[in-house]
């Protein structure tokens, strides 16, 4: 049983792997700003499940509050941290992108110093498929450059993966930086395409189709991303390798206890079929506004996540169309409609 520390947890991904360590009986005390960036009430009933298990406490406030999350890791004592949480969102951030800056930036510093502070066994941290930015090889890998970043969100992402590796550097902290690849599934962001095209098709509104189609992304289910999390967190640590050297394929820094690890699902799905996926689930058609590509946006991704498999002997591999219809029937059931 360990004790651990996980920020987001009133967040999609953050709710699921809090769920998932308190179903293994470990103690999880959740850290989250509450931010009035999508329904609060959504995340309300998250940490509101979450709360039924004893082995679970919170503390509700903001990242860039350095008093309020010394205070929450020091009360915690956490042998393992996994931050998850800030500032999410591509198109957001072409219109706030200070919010980005104060969550990503400075809240993942405050969240580093608590972690060295602590000595920590393991930090995880949530990093972005986004930070691949303009490069056009794929699938992807973590030994890619990644030094075209498109957005303000994906380069405050890309500072967070250089701020870790030298904490992991200068501290000898193990620290695994983990790049989500366009993650759903049920208790989804109501800002991700999922949410929107079922609620849009729902009520009978047309939904934005964006580089009218031609888009590309390697969907992730939530629960497959989680479980990767938690195979990573303890049988995956990091260690600073002898002589620095690495291993081929391995993303490990020679110089530090330091990874970046890719989870996706090894298939870059169009945009198109996603579509259909939700149109043959909800049994209905959506009516589509045909738009040009936003900017920011990339056209495709797609993971390698052969590090994944060679680390934990596991990838994600929930069909596409498995897993909306089990976002469809969350969604109907939540809403009852």
């Amino acid at each position: 049983m360990a004790r651990i520390f996980i920020t987001g947890t009133a967040g999609f991904i953050g709710y699921h792997l809090a769920d998932l360590m308190l179903s293994e009986g470990h103690v999880v005390h959740g850290f989250d700003g509450m931010t009035d960036y999508y329904d609060v009430t959504l995340k309300q009933r998250r940490h509101a499940m979450l709360s039924q298990n004893p082995n679970f406490t919170a503390t509700e406030a903001m990242l860039e509050d350095r008093d309020a999350i010394d205070g929450a890791i020091d009360a915690c004592d956490p042998e393992i941290i996994v931050h998850l949480a800030g500032q999410a969102g591509v198109r957001y951030s072409l219109d706030n992108p200070r919010a980005y800056v104060d969550a990503n930036v400075t809240g993942t510093f405050n969240v580093m110093e608590g972690a060295r502070r602590h000595k920590v066994q393991h930090l995880m941290m949530a990093s972005t498929s986004s930070v691949y930015g303009a490069n056009t090889e794929m699938p992807f890998a973590e030994t890619d450059k990644a030094d075209t970043p498109m957005t303000i969100y994906a380069a405050t992402k890309k500072a967070t993966e250089a701020m870790g590796h030298s904490y992991a550097h200068l501290y000898d902290m193990p620290t695994t930086m983990f790049r989500f690849f366009t993650v759903y599934g049920p208790w989804g962001r109501p800002d991700m395409a999922l949410f929107k095209f079922v609620k849009a098709t729902l009520e009978g509104d047309a939904i934005d189709v964006y580089n009218h189609g031609e888009m590309y992304r390697d969907f992730t289910y939530v629960t497959d991303l989680v479980r990767a999390i938690r195979l990573l967190m303890f049988d995956a640590v990091p260690e600073r390798p002898e002589n620095g050297k690495v291993p081929e394929g391995d993303s490990l820094s020679p110089v530090a206890p330091f990874r970046v690890v890719n989870i996706g699902n090894s298939k870059s799905e169009r945009l198109m079929d996603f579509v259909e996926a939700i149109e043959d689930a909800l049994g209905q058609k959506t009516t589509r506004n045909m738009m040009d590509i936003q900017p920011g946006d990339v056209p495709a991704t797609w993971a390698n996540a052969e590090l994944l498999e060679t680390l934990t002997g596991y990838r994600p591999q929930t069909d596409m169309r498995d897993g909306v219809k089990r976002f469809v029937g969350w969604y109907r059931d939540y809403y009852n409609v």
